[in-house]
């Protein structure tokens, strides 16, 4: 990304940083601006490589969209401050706006994190091109207002392959637009457009994904399907199910991770890419 480079010889964590009144486990806490900064120290403090500041909430409830106008005025001070306070850090910036892409990208963002997959915006894939952004394209299905809902829900007998092969037109249109292969990274979209059973068979199937080529990101943090299975409401106390998950997902060949609880995920990881390591033939 923009003469940077991810090894993904480690997991490679994405600490969220939502600059959002209405994000569905922590909106409002990070609105302003102090308060977004002194949250991204602590988030790369405790071990995120990359910080994904995302300035309109794609809730599973009530999500609306708001103006690229507004969106802007979200993210981009938050990210120029970032920068001045943390001249090293990596940023993303979490949209599906080409207009708030390419402000974020001014302001020293290096990724583009597509919840769309490229699919909302037409100028996105040509602008990802030409400032030669590291991009991740997730699957969805609809708008912001209801791609985290179950309006579109509906898959037939292999819903693994499905998403896949939606999925991967998205990689087609992105490289079609110039956007080099070794800058794209895939999101099966855990929650997006998927009930809980969905989504785990999405993720039981990340092998077939990771085959495609492409590194695979997952967001399965404080995620509905989660709290189905623990039997936990409050998505702020599903820290133990996620770090479960993102554990999973890493056995099965996901390296890049989105989530909220940086440390305990750090931690769960790291020691779990050591024993997958040592159990790898040498």
């Amino acid at each position: 990304m923009r003469g940077r480079t991810i090894a993904l010889d480690r997991p490679v964590i994405f600490g969220i940083l939502n600059v959002t009144p209405d994000s569905f486990s922590d909106g409002g806490k990070f609105f302003s601006e102090v308060a977004a900064v002194a949250r991204a120290g602590e988030l790369l403090a405790e071990g995120a490589d990359i910080l994904d500041i995302g300035g309109e909430s794609t809730r599973p409830h009530g999500a609306r969209e708001v103006s690229a106008g507004e969106e802007r005025r979200r993210v981009v001070p938050v990210i120029e401050a970032v920068l001045r306070e943390h001249p090293d850090a990596i940023v993303s910036v979490d949209t599906v706006k080409s207009e708030v892409a390419a402000a974020a990208l001014d302001a020293g963002a290096a990724i583009v994190n597509d919840v769309s997959g490229f699919r909302l915006d037409p100028g996105m894939p040509a602008l990802c091109a030409e400032r030669e952004a590291g991009v991740v394209l997730m699957h969805s299905r609809g708008g912001v207002a209801d791609m985290a809902t179950f309006a579109q829900a509906t898959y037939g007998d292999d819903i693994a392959r499905e998403v896949r092969g939606e999925l991967l037109q998205r990689v087609r249109v992105a490289e079609g637009a110039g956007v080099a292969r070794v800058r794209i990274a895939v999101d099966p979209g855990a929650g997006f457009s998927k009930r809980s059973a969905h989504t785990i068979a999405v993720l039981a199937e990340l092998p077939a994904l990771v085959a495609c080529g492409y590194p695979v990101l997952v967001g399965v943090s404080r995620k509905r399907f989660i709290g189905e299975i623990t039997g936990v409401n409050d998505p702020v106390e599903r820290l133990y199910g996620s770090v479960g998950a993102n554990a999973a997902a890493l056995a099965l060949g996901a390296r890049l991770f989105r989530v909220h609880d940086v440390r305990a995920t750090r931690h769960a990881l790291d020691v779990a890419w050591a024993i997958l390591r040592a159990s790898q033939p040498a």
